[in-house]
């Protein structure tokens, strides 16, 4: 795939196409119970039970780009798809992006090809009902594709899926690949090309830092998050949100660890605030958009053995 085409979908008069410079703005829609996090302690067959705040906080996100005329990318989750299609709506109305994040919010890793497969059909198909437009690009629950899991490149292509954006390029404990690319690059699987435009990343003492939003924008200064991000300003950087990130008021319940606890809850009063520094010191698009703009001259990789090498 030499070339990328942006979705035919209605920009609102507020919310300015793609300019010069562009960096992605994404959120992961899913809710506060649904973290991968708290898991072994709330069973998905449990998720009807937990009072629903997803919707005000995306509301609000969308509002805050809105007054910015920035657009951006939506992977939302299937199963919340299925219960609040009018915010579905409300995303695609605004002339966003809408991406995929999964239906269950299960580790790519965790499941069979086949698991993977059929959870991915379910997600896609939901979106594409309510929105009436295609949904080409994916994100992996909590980064999930990892060298056990480069498999999964594969199906989303086979599927009709062009962009991925779920390789993490740092060493965790629950995902990434640390030797990854770390801008975009386009990816040759035995189905045909998929773009990937990983989360970011900096260099800081031969380290490959993690400075690409969720619980390390809310944790670190924004000072210093801000001096991450000016380092790459030849090169688009990836951003990703959640709407529980900006819902203090959200339970705070007794599940995961108390390392997950502190990662999940640490500094929600403040993170609204500093999304609002950030989308105006930046500019941001969709994540189709920087592919427009800065994707000709990505390079090619191959998954050989279990690794991504250079074609």
């Amino acid at each position: 795939m030499n070339h990328f085409t942006v979705s035919s979908a209605p920009l609102r008069a507020n919310v300015r196409p793609a300019s010069r410079g562009l960096n992605a703005f994404t959120v992961d829609v899913e809710d506060y119970f649904q973290v991968t996090s708290f898991e072994r302690q709330i069973d998905r067959a449990d998720w009807d039970q937990f009072p629903s705040r997803v919707a005000p906080p995306t509301r609000q996100l969308l509002e805050l780009l809105a007054r910015h005329e920035t657009r951006g990318t939506f992977y939302v989750l299937g199963w919340v798809a299925e219960r609040h299609p009018e915010l579905v709506r409300e995303i695609a109305a605004a002339g966003h992006e809408i991406g995929s994040h999964s239906y269950w919010h299960r580790l790519v890793y965790g499941l069979t090809p086949d698991e993977f497969r059929e959870d991915l059909r379910r997600s896609r198909d939901v979106l594409q009902q309510i929105t009436g437009q295609p949904v080409v690009t994916y994100r992996a629950p909590t980064f999930s594709i990892t060298r056990r899991s480069l498999w999964a490149l594969e199906i989303l292509v086979e599927e009709g899926f062009t962009v991925d954006s779920s390789i993490f390029p740092v060493f965790h404990d629950r995902y990434g690949i640390a030797g990854a690319p770390r801008g975009i690059y386009r990816i040759q699987t035995p189905a045909g090309p998929l773009w990937q435009f990983p989360p970011t990343v900096v260099r800081l003492a031969r380290q490959n830092f993690p400075v690409a939003g969720g619980g390390y924008f809310r944790l670190y200064p924004y000072r210093f998050t801000r001096y991450c991000l000016a380092r790459r300003q030849h090169e688009p950087f990836m951003f990703y949100t959640h709407p529980w990130e900006i819902d203090a008021g959200q339970p705070r319940l007794v599940a995961g660890s108390r390392l997950s606890r502190f990662r999940h809850y640490v500094h929600l009063d403040r993170t609204l605030d500093k999304l609002e520094r950030l989308v105006r010191g930046f500019a941001f698009g969709a994540v189709e958009d920087v592919l427009v703009e800065r994707g000709e001259s990505a390079p090619v990789y191959r998954i050989r053995q279990g690794e991504l090498v250079h074609a």
